[in-house]
């Protein structure tokens, strides 16, 4: 693993996976390698009341009747579709539930407006073709055929960004189960086996880019990931991800908390600002997001660890802050400027803290843009 620069979730939690399905006693749908309450306690974490003899990490933060609906509608004929915000954690959560279900996250489907329908369903060897003609052998599957010919789950990502040809594939492979192959005389028809689903993703802003038709929106169960509004939720998520951080990079550097907090309150006065903004004109281009967040204090943490004094700073919190949400110029740095003159510089003469020197690196970055 330490030679992956990002593990998939089946490898980088393979000992803990290794342990459920050790002690897992339940009842499992077709092939899954754990029980729907296994899966869900990998994805949640553990608790003192389900009596395990070790502790089991929480991976995705949110509502557990979200995660619950997804692993039922799995162990279901009928496909997932998780649909929110950007940064939610929709493919996060759904690389752990494939990673739990099936061991295998992998079989992924980028939806872009370059995808095809080849990308969904297969394409074809042309070297072996020219030499021994079509046949199995010169097939290439697609990771969505791999995913039915193992009884395993397949993953589409971005749904909405791919064309209404790759739309109307999943149609028939979501009803059907099973795609044919015309160009071959015999075994021209690849079956899904049992356990076989699929996982897609969609960002709400995305709506009216490709709407999905009525037919594909049947063969979904939607499930809505909303935007983590709870401060403390927040602000485990924000924790999770910079400690995976900083072991991956195998930093030694403390985040106070108090610096935690200031990044926390920024982003919901951010937040707070955007909603009463009267147009599109006065609001930041960032969804403001959990996981830019985490970007933007993984900026300022490796920052500080490569130019700074290897200690974060509210001073390259902010420059990070600015640095990662001024996105349009002038638009950007004109809405954080007025921010840190209307709201920072009042909360840092009233709080003090970390606020003026927060304040003092949002007006350096701000000038160093300008």
């Amino acid at each position: 693993m330490s030679d992956l620069l990002r593990a998939p979730a089946e490898i980088k939690y393979a000992e803990e996976l290794d342990w459920l399905e050790s002690v897992d006693d339940g009842p499992k749908p077709f092939s899954w390698r754990l029980s729907p309450k296994m899966v869900r306690l990998f994805v949640l974490g553990s608790e003192r009341a389900d009596g395990l003899d070790r502790d089991v990490s929480q991976k995705w933060f949110g509502d557990r009747s979200i995660v619950e609906r997804a692993i039922v509608t799995l162990a279901s004929d009928r496909g997932l579709l998780l649909i929110g915000d950007p940064g939610t954690g929709k493919s996060w959560l759904a690389e752990l539930l494939a990673a739990a279900i099936c061991r295998n996250s992998t079989q992924v489907v980028q939806g872009t407006a370059g995808t095809t329908e080849d990308h969904i369903k297969y394409s074809w060897n042309v070297s072996m073709v020219i030499a021994k003609g079509q046949s199995r052998e010169s097939m290439i599957p697609s990771p969505i055929m791999t995913a039915m010919e193992t009884g395993t789950i397949g993953r589409v990502e971005e749904l909405t960004r791919s064309t209404s040809d790759v739309q109307d594939a999943l149609i028939s492979i979501l009803s059907e189960k099973y795609i044919s192959v015309p160009e071959l005389d015999s075994d021209n028809i690849v079956f899904a086996q049992p356990g076989f689903s699929v996982i897609a993703t969609a960002n709400s802003r995305d709506r009216g880019v490709n709407d999905l038709s009525s037919a594909l929106k049947r063969r979904f169960n939607f499930v809505r990931i909303p935007v983590v509004t709870n401060k403390k939720s927040e602000a485990e998520i924000v924790r999770f991800r910079t400690e995976e951080l900083l072991r991956r990079h195998q930093i030694e550097l403390d985040v106070p908390p108090t610096l935690l907090d200031v990044l926390l309150q920024s982003f919901a006065d951010l937040r707070a600002s955007a909603a009463a903004a009267a147009s599109d004109d006065e609001k930041l281009e960032s969804a403001l997001s959990t996981a830019e967040q985490i970007g933007v204090l993984e900026d300022a943490i490796l920052h500080s660890n490569f130019f700074g004094e290897r200690a974060l700073t509210a001073h390259a919190l902010a420059s990070s802050l600015v640095g990662s949400l001024a996105r349009r110029e002038p638009e950007d740095l004109a809405i954080l400027n007025k921010y840190l003159h209307g709201v920072v510089e009042p909360r840092s003469k009233e709080e003090g803290g970390s606020w003026p020197e927060f304040l003092e690196g949002g007006r350096d970055a701000i000038a160093t843009l300008s």
